[in-house]
């Protein structure tokens, strides 16, 4: 992104102007933040779309985040090669048109199978941020800096979800569930206007590669045979299926389960809020202690409080107190915003070199594995908060053994490459 420009006027004229830190990493958080908003608004809707389509089964519904999700995962083994390959901006204007094409598709949806195709298909063009958010990152910073930048980038990438529901109400209010998705069209037009003017190329010419099946098979197997990478990998797709758990669960949790209403999104914000608080923490502590410290010390704490989480749910037959259950929750998301951007850093921090194809296949695994957890979980719900209780605990500590063995046994241990940057 700082490569020498050849001297002369003309040379300088055609040089994008680059952002400065503070745009450059909110643009590449709301790259990742149209996703969120994409999954989240839509939630207050379900009552609606249930409604407009005849589906008897509540459950059912949920296909509306899970569908999205898994052509978001599937997408990302494409993006991050074709980004190494012709460059992070023409890979990731490609797949912001095919969101836009999925976002009016959705709003011509005339029952729920159309509409779960144009939500896949939404879900592959926001597979492109996904990967192209990390790869940029990757390519400008490194180390405990990369980490940094990472929490401030989900420190914004959070704060969508904050809002989401909230404005999925308010964009009920103005018409029927179609308006979210006109939302979404402009959002995702508006982000990639924004990206064309103001974001350069960031990938190296010299890192730029020609197209090679052979090549990215061996990114492929680069990925894949490191072990931290796919250790930590596995640990992000594991507490991904928590948080797409509470995503999927969510609305009728707080609706049926504890009878809010209307109050849902002020509910969902509070979690989501307390994610935001720790990627914020993180992005001011991480430099100093380090992302294996910090991350490391917040998933044994997770594995804590899921074991307090499915003890209370088991004392009270699946219904504990609201407060108490909103706080455990709470504490729960907080401790996941201390290990995601961590956890996301140290996966990449060894394959520098193949960020673009490492990141579309960690990129993918992550999603997949989250989606899957969050649909296996979420459909169980039955009325109580047995499931998803259940849920963070078997995740947390599944998570808690996968980095165990990744660092064979030596925790909070900072490596050489990690103080770099």
């Amino acid at each position: 992104m700082h490569a020498t420009i050849p001297p002369g006027i003309a040379a300088a004229r055609l040089r994008r102007p680059e952002p400065g830190f503070t745009e450059f990493v909110i643009l590449v958080a709301l790259m990742m933040g149209v996703t969120a908003f994409a999954v989240d608004a839509v939630l207050p809707a379900f009552p609606a779309i249930g409604s407009s389509f005849g589906v008897a089964d509540p459950n059912r519904l949920q296909l509306v985040v899970y569908v999205y999700m898994l052509g978001f995962g599937a997408a990302q083994l494409v993006f991050g090669p074709a980004s190494d390959v012709v460059g992070r901006r023409p890979a990731y204007l490609a797949g912001a048109v095919i969101f836009l094409i999925g976002s009016a598709m959705a709003i011509f949806a005339h029952d729920l199978a159309s509409l779960l195709t144009a939500r896949f298909v939404q879900g592959i063009g926001a597979a492109s941020g996904r990967v192209l958010a990390t790869a940029i990152v990757r390519d400008r910073f490194s180390g405990r800096d990369m980490a940094r930048v990472m929490s401030l980038n989900m420190t914004v990438f959070i704060m969508v979800p904050i809002f989401a529901p909230a404005i999925g109400s308010l964009l009920l209010l103005l018409g029927d569930w179609h308006v979210m998705f006109v939302a979404m069209l402009a959002t995702g037009l508006a982000l990639g206007i924004w990206f064309w003017l103001r974001m350069p190329e960031t990938l190296a010419p010299e890192n730029k590669m020609p197209f090679s099946a052979s090549r990215i098979a061996g990114g492929f197997g680069t990925t894949l045979s490191s072990r931290t990478a796919m250790g930590y990998a596995t640990a992000v797709g594991l507490m991904f299926g928590c948080v797409m758990t509470m995503v999927g669960s969510a609305q009728q949790i707080f609706t049926e389960t504890y009878g809010l209403g209307s109050l849902f999104p002020v509910a969902f914000g509070l979690l989501a809020l307390s994610m935001g608080l720790a990627a914020l923490v993180n992005s001011k502590a991480v430099r100093r202690f380090g992302m294996r410290r910090i991350s490391h010390a917040s998933m044994l704490g997770l594995v804590v409080v899921g074991v307090v989480l499915l003890g209370t749910a088991l004392l009270t037959s699946g219904r504990p107190p609201l407060l108490l259950f909103g706080i455990l929750l709470a504490c729960a998301q907080f401790l996941l915003g201390l290990s995601f951007p961590n956890f996301n850093a140290l996966a990449m921090e060894p394959l520098g070199h193949v960020a673009g194809t490492a990141s579309s296949l960690i990129g993918v695994y992550t999603t997949v594995v989250g989606a899957l957890c969050g649909l296996f979980i979420g459909g169980s719900f039955d009325g109580t908060v047995m499931p998803i209780a259940a849920g963070y605990c078997g995740l947390a500590i599944l998570a808690a053994l996968v980095v165990t063995w990744t660092e064979r046994g030596r925790l909070f241990v900072s490596h050489h490459s990690e103080q770099q940057g």
